[in-house]
């Protein structure tokens, strides 16, 4: 696996119209279309944030790439011959759900996460921008809860560091339930997928789905080589989430950072958090997308320290 790190970092920016972000001197461009939002550095693509789908019901991101322009999220849709094309509907790219949500499963598009609206623009300042948006999460007949979803964005030179934080509230009582489809998951391009020769290890020095998946860890990192050169996502979840999360990892290319199955990954009793009306639950997740080579120990380190000097501001 590789170890060493360029702290890289560019990244993700989303926006509700056409604007501009510098990396060294690199331009980053936003298209908006009916429903989503290409993003593009120096006119080349980096990710497409997408609300608005005919058959996946709720938001995410698709095609992430990095710096080098690899790939890193497999195709959407899965292309015949080129990927595997199970689950299409549920692993779009890097998405946050949740199979259980007071009985309403949104991982498998049962339910419906609707965007309300973009409740603070992008804003961008020099190697920094963020945004912030509202979804609903609506069952049947009823609307369960809503998230508001701030998208952070830091950009380096040579990578991409997002922060994502959602944070939950709702009409009434409402629970998360214990499932292993909980939290932010991400489905790795087809040729990082450990099946095809890519690497998968955890904080603990684990590897491969064997000794990852249903294990608790700072970080979980994919990677793999595409087009002769190494690239990879690194996950990492806020220790100061409610729970440390679990990894649903698999060889295949599945990534997920779950702190709600405490029944499903380790056969104990199960857990139902329950976020009382007036109350809230905060998630947060950081997740690096680089090409080279990285020591994704210290690339958590930095992440945490940004967290840190955000705290103290």
């Amino acid at each position: 696996m590789q170890m060493k790190l360029l702290l890289p970092l560019f990244l993700l920016v989303l926006a509700v119209s056409v604007t501009e972000v510098s990396r060294g001197g690199a331009p980053v461009t936003f298209d908006q279309q009916d429903g989503s939002l290409k993003i593009l550095v120096d006119g080349k693509p980096v990710a497409t944030y997408v609300w608005k789908d005919r058959d996946i019901f709720r938001p995410y991101f698709a095609h992430l790439h990095a710096p080098n322009g690899a790939r890193l999220t497999r195709n959407l849709p899965p292309i015949e011959g080129q990927d595997p094309t199970d689950h299409a509907e549920m692993h779009p790219g890097l998405w946050l759900a949740f199979g259980d949500i007071s009985g309403t499963d949104f991982w498998r598009n049962k339910g419906t996460v609707s965007h309300v609206e973009f409740i603070e623009p992008p804003t961008s300042k020099g190697d920094a921008a963020s945004f912030a948006v509202r979804n609903r999460y609506n069952a049947v007949d009823e609307v369960i809860c809503e998230e508001i979803c701030r998208i952070k964005i830091a950009a380096l030179p040579v990578g991409q560091l997002m922060t994502w934080e959602s944070t939950f509230s709702g009409p009434e009582d409402f629970y998360f339930g214990d499932q292993e489809e909980m939290g932010l998951g991400i489905r790795v391009a087809s040729p990082m997928a450990v099946k095809k020769g890519g690497e998968l290890v955890n904080s603990g020095g684990l590897e491969g789905e064997k000794q990852v998946w249903g294990q608790q860890a700072d970080w979980c990192l994919y990677s793999g080589s595409i087009g002769g050169q190494i690239a990879g996502l690194l996950l990492m979840p806020d220790p100061q989430n409610f729970r440390r999360s679990w990894f649903h990892a698999r060889d295949y290319g599945l990534l997920v950072a779950n702190p709600f199955g405490a029944n499903a990954f380790t056969k104990g009793p199960k857990s139902k958090i329950v976020v009382a009306k007036g109350e809230t639950l905060r998630l947060r997740f950081g997740l690096l997308a680089y090409s080279g080579t990285v020591d994704p120990a210290a690339a958590y380190q930095q992440w945490l320290t940004t967290l840190d000097q955000k705290k103290a501001n």
